[in-house]
């Protein structure tokens, strides 16, 4: 009884550090939309914007599952950011329907959030 207990309390943290996650990335998208909008950011900056919300959401989430379930931190951080990463492309799938993204970029943001939410929980 007390183990399903534990488990069902980290399904739970995983959740919140979802949440925290999204939450984190649409202050940031935001952010990078109005100084798009106000300085006519050339493309490399928005790329680069992007990946910073990519990298940010995952550290921090990682760090929040990392320093909640205290056992095995860097899994747990792993495991946040690839949850983030397929949600994230499950909703641009659907999003964009007419064209997915290439192989190769969706492999890229995949790294991206899985070693930053790693190393959340490393850092936790």
């Amino acid at each position: 009884m007390d183990k399903t207990i534990r488990h069902n309390t980290k399904i739970v943290y995983l959740l919140k550090g979802l949440f925290f996650a999204y939450i984190i990335t649409a202050i940031i998208l935001l952010i990078l939309s109005l100084l798009m909008l106000k300085l006519n950011l050339p493309t490399m900056v928005t790329s680069v914007g992007i990946n910073l919300a990519y990298i940010a959401s995952s550290l921090l989430s990682g760090f929040y599952v990392g320093k909640k379930v205290e056992q095995k931190k860097f899994i747990w951080g792993l495991l946040m950011g690839i949850i983030y990463f397929v949600i994230l492309m499950l909703v641009s799938l659907i999003m964009n329907q007419s064209s997915p993204l290439p192989l190769g970029n969706m492999f890229t943001v995949l790294v991206i959030c899985s070693l930053s939410g790693m190393l959340g929980g490393m850092l936790s």
